[in-house]
């Protein structure tokens, strides 16, 4: 199996795999745990906004999905604990909003868009060097967030009142939580693309939540399998000739399923 990481193409793609690993298993778990599934795929998809942004005023698709998604992470958040309209309806709304404003600025940018269904479906095969440094450089971001922040997030996680009577600023720890949702998206588009963002997002940390309640490890442990999906896809995929980031969310998708038979007969024999 080695040989087939003999070509560079395949080494970028493994090491963009393993760096969107980290950003998903630390945020991933806090998703998971926050139950903020929806608010994420809202995100990840009004993040093709700031992709037409970069194509109709000429400048970086991935700076204006960057921006774009981290002030729709920040809206979605503030709808979410201040809107009295219904949260899943204004979050509907707004990812709907996001993509057709996407669409119709890519619609009126001249030019050929030769790249753009790579930001809808990943293209971790045609990964630069450039790209790496920049999912390196956001995971520094994540990681480093997440350390000054983690026993704040942590315990707005389990018991959000409690964290509040406490004088912890909890609606700030939850905007920043929602920001590192939105860099964390970004990195992950080139790799499985923005439609499957949300699964790679949350099937890892979801298998780890199975087998672990300590949050460290479920970080990561939801990591490591992140890495063992994506590394696993990309040799699927290279030898069966299949897109990459549908074959990675299979492999993923596979082993959630295999986990819960484990689980549930792991419960069964304890019994």
């Amino acid at each position: 199996m080695t040989w087939i990481f003999e070509h560079e193409f395949m080494r970028n793609a493994l090491a963009a795999g393993l760096l969107v690993s980290i950003g998903c298993g630390v945020i991933g778990s806090f998703v998971v745990l926050n139950r903020m599934v929806f608010i994420s795929a809202g995100v990840a998809h009004a993040a093709y906004g700031g992709i037409g942004l970069g194509y109709f005023f000429g400048f970086s698709p991935v700076i204006g999905a960057v921006g774009f998604s981290v002030v729709a992470a920040l809206g979605m958040g503030a709808i979410e604990r201040r809107a009295q309209q219904r949260v899943d309806t204004v979050i509907g709304v707004i990812w709907a909003a996001g993509m057709a404003l996407g669409i119709l600025l890519i619609d009126l940018s001249e030019g050929y868009k030769a790249d753009l269904m790579s930001y809808l479906f990943g293209s971790i095969l045609a990964i630069p060097l450039l790209d790496l440094w920049f999912m390196l450089a956001l995971d520094g971001v994540i990681v480093l967030l997440t350390i000054l922040y983690f026993k704040e997030l942590l315990a707005m996680s389990f018991d959000e009142n409690f964290t509040r009577i406490q004088n912890v600023p909890v609606d700030r720890i939850h905007l920043v939580l929602q920001c590192m949702i939105g860099l964390t998206v970004v990195m992950m588009m080139r790799v499985v693309g923005l439609i499957l963002v949300i699964a790679l997002l949350t099937i890892p940390p979801a298998i780890s939540a199975l087998f672990t309640r300590d949050m460290r490890r479920m970080m990561i442990l939801a990591s490591l399998l992140g890495m063992v999906f994506t590394t696993v896809g990309l040799v699927l995929s290279f030898t069966y000739d299949l897109t990459s980031g549908a074959s990675i969310i299979m492999v993923s998708a596979v082993a959630y399923f295999l986990a819960l038979v484990l689980r549930r007969r792991g419960s069964h024999a304890a019994d």
